[in-house]
């Protein structure tokens, strides 16, 4: 019964509206009273279906969106998108007039399109038009603001929060159920995976120069670190992910650890996670290796094979006496994880290592300071009580935190020390310290390819959980799991970039475009929690890499002012009183930032840079015509040719 009413609601509407349009009714007045009392029946029915029945719901609610999708394909009144060219697989779905409510100009009417990838805004009364172009990817959480019986100016239509710390608000008139159709439209795309669709990457016919998927070799890659060599080796016992199913296939481990020790030791890690070799230093040997925490828990477990294997690890650099742990996590977390079967190791156990605790907090911690920053952020900066908003979110700290952990994983393998480095499961601290530490070590990873190495290697390879700390086309935005630890690890990246402006190859720029592809959906590189996932979903034959966008088109990516030094180690300083709030990225969205994003001095930079490129290019080609005259005429007696005189010129760039 509900079932067909609701079928009829449509219908009904209609008729009101066509009703209202003419002088003469088309029904008799007491039929019209009628139809707009069922009219406003229906309103709250279709909410009282949703507890009732589940089921019926959302089939009626299917039936509703095909018919909307087939409408708007088949609609001739879609104006043509000039501003934003649709990329190759991305297909309109529908258009609508709106008011969107700009937190900097107020309420502005216009037009919205939604397409399989974004939301794409243009107003229609302002010059220049005010345009908001957001990937679906990036929205968090769609609602419904107000209801039909909401009073007031723009009160009835929809709050959209984004992950790039973004809230965007749209009003809609309150006639009709304007908002119904967009809503589920917007909702259903914006978390593909929570209603049986594919993410955006899995769509996209882009066609880049480069294969971004070849950036990145392991066997290279420890090739370029000299490994494996008489104290390290490769291990395929992890080829089908047996060994551990959040690891890559291909592993460093000690030349004298058995198949059968790895085995042993995977039985006594968190998620079998056991230590393997990240970094390797070329001169004095010591090496940066990762695990997760020891499965110790409330009896105190020891593992004899553990101890041998971190003992082993130990021995494979001459000059560590002792083993450093470098154990993420505050001490009193470490202890609290006993409780659930994990723990740290204690010093009765490993008497050849020394523990260290970083103090790094947990990702509910991040998240929480994060929502935070992001309050106090958008859409206003509140001025009279900045600094102390700013330090009651912690951000800062916590990236001192980060920061200062790496340093002193740096330091130790600086002075001849090898480490290792875990928290809990090893895939979200432990991450960010072995990836800051290496890009402190080791120049390559300060270069442009190099960096896609490091994100590939670290974050990517060894099981960073993306999907599950970014939420990746799911509509479940209050999940715990969800977490800004990779955005936490490219603001520290950020901080490097500002304390030392001539180390880097890559620029800022490079940094923005990685964090706003995290969210997108565009590209493959992101998606799924780790490369075992990632090979059941075919994500490399599927999908196109973020880096076959960015290496080709590399010049915007450049930093000006890069200077190589092949052997320096960097130790930016982790105080408070250096580290900046990013607010080129965290508050990029308000207006007066945005107009002064570029930097004087790097457009100027880059302009000289464009003029010299300009003047050798000549200089060759006037070389080039001169030489055959003046080779011809090399006997006769005169002056420097000009030829010569070009020689001796020196540009001061």
């Amino acid at each position: 019964m509900i079932e067909r009413v609701l079928e009829q609601e449509e219908v009904i509407t209609q008729v009101l509206a066509a009703d209202n349009k003419i002088n003469r009714h088309l029904v008799p007045t007491w039929h019209i009273d009628v139809l707009k009392s069922v009219d406003k029946a229906l309103s709250p029915l279709l909410e009282f279906t949703d507890a009732l029945s589940v089921q019926n719901t959302k089939k009626i609610r299917n039936r509703r969106l095909n018919r909307c999708f087939r409408a708007s394909r088949e609609s001739l009144k879609m104006e043509p998108l000039a501003d934003v060219p649709l990329l190759p697989g991305e297909e309109r779905v529908i258009d609508k007039d709106i008011i969107y409510m700009c937190p900097f100009s107020g309420a502005l009417k216009g037009k919205v399109f939604i397409t399989n990838y974004r939301l794409f805004f243009k107003s229609a009364d302002m010059d220049p038009a005010v345009t908001l172009n957001v990937p679906l990817g990036a929205i968090n959480r769609v609602e419904k603001m107000g209801g039909a019986s909401s009073r007031g100016e723009n009160s009835y239509g929809l709050d959209i929060t984004c992950k790039d710390v973004r809230n965007l608000r749209f009003a809609l008139k309150q006639e009709g159920h304007s908002r119904r159709d967009i809503f589920e439209i917007l909702f259903r795309y914006a978390f593909p995976l929570s209603h049986g669709l594919p993410l955006f990457a899995f769509l996209s016919q882009e066609k880049f120069e480069e294969n971004g998927w070849n950036s990145y070799s392991p066997m290279q890659e420890f090739r370029r670190q000299g490994l494996p060599n008489d104290k390290w080796r490769i291990t395929f016992l992890n080829q089908s992910y047996e060994l551990c199913d959040t690891y890559p296939t291909i592993l460093m481990v000690p030349y004298k650890a058995t198949e059968e020790d790895l085995r042993k030791v995977a039985t006594f890690r968190s998620r079998c996670r056991i230590p393997v070799l990240s970094w390797i230093h070329p001169d004095n040997l010591a090496a940066i290796t990762r695990c997760s925490q020891p499965l110790v828990g409330m009896s105190g477990k020891r593992n004899k094979d553990d101890e041998r294997y971190l003992d082993i690890i130990r021995e494979t650099n001459g000059t560590t006496s002792k083993l450093t742990i470098f154990d993420a996590r505050p001490n009193v977390n470490a202890v609290a994880n006993k409780a659930t079967g994990g723990g740290y190791e204690g010093d009765d156990a490993y008497q050849n290592a020394e523990l260290v605790f970083l103090d790094i907090h947990n990702i509910h911690v991040m998240r929480e300071s994060l929502k935070k920053l992001k309050d106090i952020v958008y859409p206003n900066v509140e001025e009279s009580h900045w600094l102390s908003s700013l330090e009651s979110t912690h951000w800062l700290e916590h990236i001192k935190l980060v920061l200062s952990g790496a340093i002193q994983v740096a330091d130790k393998i600086s002075s001849g020390n090898s480490v290792v480095v875990h928290c809990s499961d090893g895939w979200d601290r432990t991450a960010q310290l072995t990836s800051l530490a290496m890009l402190m070590l080791d120049s390559y990873y300060r270069t442009l390819r190099g960096f896609q190495v490091l994100l590939e290697k670290e974050w990517i390879s060894f099981g960073h959980k993306f999907a599950s700390r970014i939420g990746h086309g799911d509509k479940n935005h209050a999940d715990a799991d969800r977490s800004p630890i990779f955005v936490q690890f490219i603001d520290c990246v950020w901080q490097m970039t500002k304390q030392f402006p001539t180390a880097f190859e890559f620029n800022e720029h490079l940094l923005v475009t990685v964090l706003d592809h995290l969210y997108s959906c565009r590209y493959g590189t992101f998606l799924y929690n780790c490369e075992s996932v990632r090979d059941a979903n075919e994500v490399r034959t599927k999908t196109i890499s973020l880096w076959s966008l960015i290496n080709s088109d590399q010049t915007s990516y450049i930093n000006p002012f890069y200077a190589a030094e092949s052997s320096r180690v960097l130790y930016p300083v982790a105080s408070m009183r250096h580290l900046e709030l990013w607010v080129t990225y965290y508050i990029r969205w308000n207006p007066r930032i945005r107009q002064q994003q570029q930097s004087p001095v790097e457009q100027r930079y880059k302009e000289l840079l464009a003029l010299r490129d300009q003047y050798l290019k000549k200089l060759e080609e006037l070389q080039l015509s001169d030489s055959t005259p003046h080779l011809a005429n090399s006997t006769a007696p005169s002056s420097a040719s000009p030829t010569q005189r070009v020689t001796h010129l020196h540009t001061p760039f």
